[in-house]
């Protein structure tokens, strides 16, 4: 546990005054990453709200926080050994097979891509998928850093997202 040292000299646990929050106990759109602060972009008031989908049946494989990456790593091996394509629909993930499909919705604005699986990640605790730029940008979160969404694993035959 980190300790604080307050102007008086007095230690103060870091944890009991917050300081290690959890990204729940965060403002609901606003996340943190190290040295930077993201919006997560609410809808808009006058949008309709999101279907709910496991209200419909359709419960998703893995739930959490998605981020992107691009130019830094376009055209650099990947941990399956194709080259990234930072525009092509693919996703880094930590345990899903290579070349497995999964469709990626967004829990903001209900937008979804399907990505291939090519490499692995992300290498940072509490996200679930790392997205090429040309998938983050189908589902509208360049600028955003980080978004919350929905994994579905697809099969084989399966082309496109569960409906609804």
């Amino acid at each position: 546990m980190a300790v604080v040292w307050l102007l008086g000299g007095a230690p103060v646990s870091a944890r009991s005054q917050g300081l290690l929050a959890e990204p729940e106990a965060l403002v609901p759109h606003l996340l943190t990453v190290p040295g930077e602060a993201m919006l997560i972009d609410p809808a808009p008031p006058s949008a309709p709200p999101v279907a709910d989908v496991t209200s419909l049946g359709l419960a998703a494989d893995e739930v959490g926080l998605a981020s992107w990456y691009g130019a830094q790593f376009h055209r650099r091996r990947t941990a399956s050994g194709e080259l990234f394509d930072m525009r092509a629909l693919t996703a880094a993930h930590p345990t899903l097979p290579f070349g497995s499909r999964v469709c990626v919705r967004s829990q903001m604005t209900g937008r979804s891509v399907v990505v291939r699986i090519n490499d692995r990640g992300p290498h940072v605790r509490n996200r679930v998928i790392d997205l090429s730029r040309g998938a983050a940008e189908a589902l509208g979160m360049i600028g955003l850093g980080l978004k919350p969404v929905e994994l579905f694993a697809l099969d084989d035959d399966e082309k496109d997202c569960p409906g609804p």
